[in-house]
């Protein structure tokens, strides 16, 4: 009997952090709601939300605002609002080239920010070795003991193992079976971040994320970002879950064969998405050399007009469109951001792939699939990472945070 007691609370006290969670949720996209308009909105009775909103307001979830006054007679309702402040989310984006830190608040403004260069090569444990460094700096930032780091998000370029914070394989780092979390945990151990929950994901998983928790417009179903940089990637949201597949590797559409025999990619195949579209396909053979293999020199090529440049960044244009359109097959989203670094080189690689995408779509006589740029530029991953947080912190019944980083 007492088990069975035991099962009970256990239960109630899930069912009361799902509702707690869902008055935070609704207040970050409908802010200023009353709570009588609060209980109408999630379903619930106007006594517990009440009492919900009490408990936090007093932990610092939630803030009441002054009720400007109307000259109407009566008492005016109090307006709810998350608190812009005191509970923060610090997000992480693991580069190719630099290591990418944000602290946001529960809707996604940033508050801090950092950024370091990577030394190319470095092995995986000297790097997280960096970056729980980088942490701790950006953390003594805030304002203690009133703002706290409540989650932590890290978005990294490779097939993740969320459950375990496992990194499977990064083939732009060189990095396999590195087991992220555990080492950030150890790092972090007795430290200032110590006991604050760690989330691990694939970086265009978290940028999706991040299109989906800090947007206060209704979201498209399905979402795609796809993300472009020296590798390529997408994430996947359906109804408002995120798809990351058996082990983790949904979304590793740069691995997806656009050309049998093409070009050798990373991963060990040819004619992949990333060997046709990546910063490598549009430098050519000269960006084997480290020097030569950054944006910046493919930017000033195409700044200066180079035919052959221009030639092959279209090119590449046009594959992602190829790609895009292989996506609107597969997932018939509701719409598909485009995010990464290639994105600033603006028309001469985006139009080609609009207009093959277009192309595609108009000979099965449908309309193309809605297209956006990310809303969050360059600190996307880091902001998706940050979003990651909170997804698993406000969604109860989603994945729990890494044991070794509780």
């Amino acid at each position: 009997m007492l088990a069975d007691l035991t099962h009970a609370a256990g239960h109630q006290q899930l069912l009361k952090g799902i509702n707690r969670m869902s008055l935070v949720r609704h207040l970050c996209t409908h802010p200023g709601l009353s709570r009588v308009e609060l209980a109408a909105a999630v379903g619930l009775t106007k006594s517990t939300v009440s009492t919900l909103a009490r408990e936090l307001l007093d932990e610092g979830w939630l803030v009441e605002r002054e009720v400007v006054a109307t000259g109407e007679l009566g008492r005016r309702p109090t307006p709810l609002f998350v608190d812009p402040e005191r509970k923060l989310l610090l997000g992480v984006e693991v580069g190719i080239e630099s290591l990418r830190l944000v602290l946001t608040s529960l809707t996604g403004e940033v508050q801090q920010s950092a950024s370091v260069p990577m030394t190319p090569g470095r092995g995986a444990k000297a790097c997280l070795g960096q970056l729980s460094q980088t942490m701790l700096k950006l953390a003594q930032r805030i304002d203690t003991p009133r703002q706290h780091i409540i989650g932590i998000g890290i978005g990294l370029p490779g097939g993740v193992d969320e459950a375990s914070g496992h990194l499977h394989f990064a083939p732009n780092l060189g990095w396999r079976d590195v087991p992220v979390g555990a080492l950030l945990g150890e790092r972090l151990a007795g430290t200032a971040l110590d006991g604050v929950p760690l989330f691990v994901q694939n970086e265009a998983d978290v940028a999706a994320l991040g299109e989906l928790e800090f947007n206060r417009h209704e979201v498209a179903d399905p979402l795609l970002y796809v993300s472009l940089n020296e590798g390529v990637g997408a994430g996947v949201v359906v109804g408002e879950r995120l798809l990351t597949g058996h082990r983790g590797f949904a979304g590793e559409v740069g691995h997806i064969v656009l050309q049998l025999n093409g070009p050798p990619c990373s991963c060990g195949r040819r004619g992949c998405a990333e060997a046709l579209i990546g910063l490598r396909a549009m430098l050519g053979p000269q960006s084997d050399d480290d020097e030569q293999r950054h944006l910046s020199v493919l930017a000033a090529r195409v700044q200066a007009g180079e035919r052959g440049t221009l030639r092959a960044v279209a090119r590449s244009g046009a594959y992602l469109g190829v790609l895009l359109q292989n996506l609107a097959a597969a997932y018939d989203p509701g719409c598909i951001v485009l995010g990464g670094a290639l994105v600033s080189l603006g028309d001469p690689f985006l139009q080609p792939a609009l207009r093959t995408l277009t192309e595609h779509a108009a000979a099965a006589g449908l309309a193309p699939p809605a297209l956006r740029i990310s809303r969050h530029g360059a600190d996307a991953v880091a902001i998706g990472a940050a979003a990651l947080a909170r997804y698993r912190l406000t969604r109860p019944l989603t994945m729990p945070a890494l044991k070794d980083a509780a």
